[in-house]
């Protein structure tokens, strides 16, 4: 029969690991809220399980599928190397059978488990584990209905009772050793997340395939191997818990009385006469993630021997007081153990088991950030048409076919604060400002100076800088829509050069970052937006900052080459 107090300990169990599942959710929900939000620039994104751009954690067998996902050729990724489980444990390992068992706490039985775990999906791996198991039990009540059971009857003799009777009752008992070798299917139910990255606890269930070899031994002689007076032994101790401790403290730990078998008879035997039996099994658990190689569990299993009633030794009840019956269910095991995992395997090209990683985590943070889905060209809206974003343009409204720089405010050549399109004086010298409304300056104007500057054809195309990152010449996401702009005003005005300036010309290093800079800019566009290259003209190495790219549309007359030899290709670049 069923131990009710195992029972309401494994059920007490479960629920303190409840409370703990959902204390840890807690505790990382608000870790997580109270964190630093991540920047779109990380390779990789804070809380994610691995880079799956990454080719080193996929086998040889599915890098074909890898080539095709990274070239938007297949929208899944593929399923990367993880690592093995290996792990050990102990616990309270008992028989739930027709005599009562003993728990721990009453020197009960005990278990250790050895187990290599192998995950072959996000939900599904499967398991071997080898388990050694002790089970003790005593029962409280005495009997008297053991005439049939060959442990006790060789022993104890019956009077001349017509009955059959024996004069002194018995306390049946038994100590169980087993060996079980287990196959695991083990389902994980608590890694795919809608609302976090990933969890610290995984809960699982499983069910098993075994073979279990066992054999039950009674205590049924003293030390002097002559029966036990068991009425002289309990005396007047009344309670089960005082029944028990009488007992346990005047009997030997002997065990010397092989119990009743079937090994060698319906049941095949081994190891020592052990009985051999099928045994398949079901259980659930929990394991808790102490870091990325270590993790703790703790597990329920139930054993279900096949059609066995003799795993303590015993199959006889006291129904009825003259006529032992031998009892209708079968005998159960249950092994509870807690126990440490660690992970097997290279971490540069294994992950974690799959049970420990959340399928949807990629998905949510390409999503948010992504990195490799297609996304359209960005298209920015510009009410005036100058060729700055109305976000950037500081001087919305500008007239049509009026020159802005990259502020998208009109051009103003000689800086008397007048625009060039309203300047009467286009060109003013310092010394001659301020100047009226007009942009006439207060000294008599030199021949050629007058005259309000004539719309140029290019005027649409504005001028601007790209400011680069230090000793980098990598078009960056944030530059490209400025380009496209570009791009955009010269597909508009086809007959139109646009000169693009490096600046950086204070040593070797800086002359050839500032060819590679500028050679970058044209290729994009040339590449890209289908602009030809002979529209540019190439300037490099001028004086400013050297992080900086200017450009402008060419001047009226104004030539140069589009292709450049750089200055120093062989340089050693950082």
């Amino acid at each position: 029969m069923v131990n009710k107090k195992h029972l309401l300990l494994t059920a007490g169990l479960f629920l303190l690991l409840g409370g703990q599942i959902a204390f840890s959710q807690e505790s990382q929900s608000q870790t997580t809220s109270g964190s630093t939000q991540w920047g779109a620039r990380d390779m990789t994104y804070r809380g994610q399980n691995y880079d799956v751009l990454d080719s080193s954690f996929i086998p040889k067998k599915r890098m074909d599928q890898h080539r095709k996902f990274v070239n938007h050729q297949y929208p899944f990724p593929p399923k990367p190397r993880n690592m093995w489980e290996i792990g050990f444990g102990i616990g309270q390992y008992n028989i739930l059978g027709d005599v009562p068992s003993l728990m721990f706490w009453q020197k009960g039985g005990y278990g250790i488990d050895l187990q290599v775990r192998k995950s072959w999906g996000y939900l599904f791996s499967t398991r071997l584990q080898y388990i050694y198991g002790i089970g003790k039990g005593l029962d409280y009540n005495s009997s008297t209905n053991f005439r049939n059971n060959p442990a006790w009857n060789q022993y104890y003799s019956y009077d001349g009772n017509p009955n059959g009777l024996p004069t002194t009752p018995v306390y049946y008992n038994y100590r169980t050793e087993s060996h079980q070798l287990n196959l695991d299917m083990i389902f994980s139910i608590y890694n795919i997340r809608f609302n976090k990255a990933r969890s610290s606890v995984g809960l699982y269930a499983f069910f098993g395939a075994g073979a279990l070899a066992y054999k039950a031994y009674i205590n049924a002689l003293d030390e002097n191997y002559k029966a036990y007076d068991f009425a002289s032994i309990v005396g007047t101790a009344t309670s089960r818990k005082d029944v028990r401790k009488a007992l346990q403290s005047k009997m030997d730990k002997s065990y010397e009385t092989p119990g009743e078998s079937d090994a060698g008879g319906r049941k095949k035997s081994i190891f020592d006469h052990k009985t051999l039996d099928w045994a398949p099994s079901v259980g659930a658990g929990a394991q808790f993630r102490l870091n990325k190689r270590v993790n703790l569990q703790i597990e329920e299993r139930l054993i279900l021997p096949s059609n066995d009633d003799l795993l303590d030794g015993d199959r006889w009840g006291d129904n009825i007081a003259s006529h032992p019956v031998q009892s209708h269910m079968n005998d159960l095991a249950n092994y509870f153990s807690v126990g440490f995992n660690y992970n097997l395997g290279n971490s540069k090209k294994f992950v974690e088991p799959l049970y420990w990683l959340n399928p949807l985590d990629f998905a949510y943070n390409e999503l948010s950030y992504p990195r490799h889905m297609i996304l359209p060209e960005p298209i920015l809206a510009d009410a005036d048409g100058d060729g700055i974003a109305d976000q950037f343009d500081k001087c919305p409204g500008t007239p049509a076919g009026v020159a802005v720089d990259s502020h998208g405010c009109p051009m103003d050549t000689d800086g008397d604060g007048v625009p060039d399109y309203k300047d009467k004086q286009l060109i003013t010298p310092t010394e001659c400002q301020p100047v009226n409304a007009d942009g006439v300056g207060k000294c008599p104007c030199p021949d050629g100076c007058g005259g309000t500057a004539a719309a140029s054809a290019c005027g649409n195309i504005m001028a601007g800088s790209i400011t680069f990152e230090d000793n980098s010449a990598r078009i960056k996401p944030s530059m490209q829509a400025q380009l496209a702009t570009l791009a955009a005003q010269m597909q508009a005005n086809p007959t139109c050069h646009v000169v693009i300036i490096g600046a950086g010309n204070k040593s070797k290093k800086e002359q050839q970052r500032s060819w590679d800079r500028v050679n970058a800019i044209i290729e994009y566009i040339s590449e890209k937006h289908n602009i030809d290259r002979n529209r540019f003209i190439f300037q490099y190495g001028q004086a400013g900052d050297a992080n900086t790219v200017m450009y402008r549309s060419a001047l009226t007359g104004e030539e140069g080459p589009a292709n450049v030899a750089p200055p120093f290709p062989n340089l050693r670049r950082e």
